[in-house]
């Protein structure tokens, strides 16, 4: 960890000109903050895949698509509980000790707009948190329930956490990755392209299933429709 220049004050991010006169070092480790992220996400994908198989969903769900539902679970934990924190709180980060903030201290290492609070990134978060936070939990109760739009929500979510993500990418390519350091084995491969992937990965799977389901009702209407108006 390195002094940037004048400021008096040590942090870890890049460029290692930042000045973050309000910043407190983590008192948790790596490890801890990681097993904490990790170990509550694996707790919502377990609660979801219970919850299919409790209410007697397993005979209509496959393991993909009860897969799919715990996805939506661990997205809401995530969306509403991790980014709604810094949407609320990104001001008081940087001097933060509570375990999400030191969680975000520790993630501005790989991308260090989290921790000045870039314009760019508290609007992402906003939308993510109002928005794909609370329709994420809507999705897992709407295939719990079977309810008829529950594709049309998988469609709607999937296609804005793409469009995040590759405006989140896209942004920092044009920043020439200033905000990391490149190529570090965690901070940049794991942290800023493994884990945010996930979100370009999966949701581009989904859009493609919705748009298989959707499409195939709609042919079943139309068949309907069609053979109606024959007999007519």
């Amino acid at each position: 960890m390195e002094t940037p220049s004048g400021t008096g004050v040590l942090h870890p991010y890049w460029p290692r000109n930042l000045v973050i006169p309000t910043y407190v070092a983590n008192d948790r480790s790596m490890s801890e903050l990681l097993l904490f992220l990790f170990s509550v996400s694996g707790v919502f994908l377990l609660a979801t895949w219970q919850l299919t198989g409790w209410i007697g969903a397993t005979g209509r769900m496959g393991t993909w698509r009860r897969l799919a539902v715990g996805w939506f679970g661990v997205c809401g934990f995530i969306h509403c509980i991790i980014e709604g924190w810094f949407s609320l709180y990104y001001d008081i980060i940087p001097g933060d000790q509570h375990i999400i903030s030191q969680l975000w201290k520790e993630y501005s290492k790989a991308d260090s707009r989290y921790i000045i609070a870039d314009n760019f990134t508290v609007c992402l978060e906003a939308v993510t948190f109002w928005l794909w936070g609370p329709f994420s939990f809507w999705a897992v109760f709407a295939f719990l329930t079977d309810k008829a739009y529950r594709f049309v929500l998988q469609l709607i979510i999937s296609l804005g956490q793409l469009y995040g993500t590759l405006l989140y990418f896209f942004t920092e390519h044009r920043d020439s990755y200033i905000h990391s350091d490149l190529g570090h084995p965690i901070y940049f491969w794991f942290y800023f392209v493994f884990i945010n992937i996930l979100w370009f990965a999966i949701p581009l799977v989904l859009i493609v299933d919705a748009w298989k389901q959707l499409s195939a009702a709609q042919t079943h209407t139309d068949n309907t429709q069609t053979h109606k108006s024959k007999r007519n």
